[in-house]
């Protein structure tokens, strides 16, 4: 069902055509196809990188596998952003509700079409590699307890959802740029923090290699720590611009399939 009638909807659906198209319920597989494959694919890059490390004995080294995942973000938010918002984070969905530019009733087809795409990634590596490399397997470093892990990994997704939410909202025009942004910051975050958690900043990234192997010996910090990451992310957000629901945000957050261009303002990804 679409959202009752209110001043503030009427006068996007004036200002911005297309945008509420989003609640179209007709369109929502679209949308869950498109976190489906989205997820899928950042999951193959982030944990293929593991699995292609241990096979060739070392030679694709840790500035390639830290920059993949981010520049698989980057052209995934620049060519299906539009469809649905290109979250690919259990923790992104989460943070865009709270900040009120995501409805809550979608939150839980999102969080799980994005751990069947990860989970499906890590079983396609194992299909076709064999069980190795762990499968690209998110572990605490050498000697960081768990606590540690998730201090780290709150950290980092503080960072990363602060990125998001910023360049998502009206107040920075920066249009594609974001997806620099976005894909910068994840790759930025693996150079230093990599040898550390292998600086997931995703519960379905993390929960695709451990559910494929069925093992889940360090899953928690990766779960805990993203999702404390997104709530004080949220929290700074609304300090540093108030309150969410902007044209930018909502159409970042939910995507503009089918949308023409817009009729004022200047739309985010």
């Amino acid at each position: 069902m679409s959202e009752p009638a209110t001043p503030r909807r009427a006068w996007l659906a004036l200002e911005f055509p297309g945008l509420l198209e989003f609640d179209d319920p007709a369109l929502e597989w679209r949308r869950l196809f498109s976190e489906l494959f989205g997820t899928f694919l950042l999951v193959l890059a982030g944990a293929g990188a593991g699995v292609a490390d241990a096979l060739s004995h070392g030679a694709i080294g840790r500035a390639p596998a830290v920059a993949a995942p981010g520049l698989t973000v980057m052209a995934i938010i620049l060519f299906m952003g539009a469809v649905s918002g290109a979250h690919l984070n259990p923790a992104v969905t989460l943070a865009f509700s709270l900040r009120g530019d995501f409805p809550w009733r979608r939150v839980p087809g999102y969080i799980v079409v994005q751990i069947v795409g990860a989970v499906l990634a890590c079983l396609f590596l194992w299909a076709v590699y064999g069980k190795v490399g762990m499968l690209g397997a998110t572990v605490p470093g050498a000697g960081l307890s768990d606590w540690q892990a998730t201090a780290t990994e709150g950290v980092l997704t503080l960072g990363l959802v602060s990125t998001i939410l910023g360049t998502a909202s009206e107040a920075q025009n920066v249009g594609a740029l974001s997806a620099v942004a976005v894909g910068g910051y994840i790759v930025l975050a693996g150079f230093w923090a990599s040898p550390l958690t292998g600086a997931s900043m995703n519960p379905a990234r993390s929960l695709g290699p451990d559910v494929a192997l069925w093992r889940f010996d360090h899953l928690w910090p990766y779960l805990v720590g993203p999702t404390l990451g997104a709530l004080v992310a949220v929290g700074f957000a609304w300090i540093l611009r108030g309150r969410g629901g902007d044209p930018g945000g909502l159409a970042a957050a939910r995507g503009r399939l089918g949308d023409p261009p817009p009729a004022a303002g200047n739309l985010r990804r």
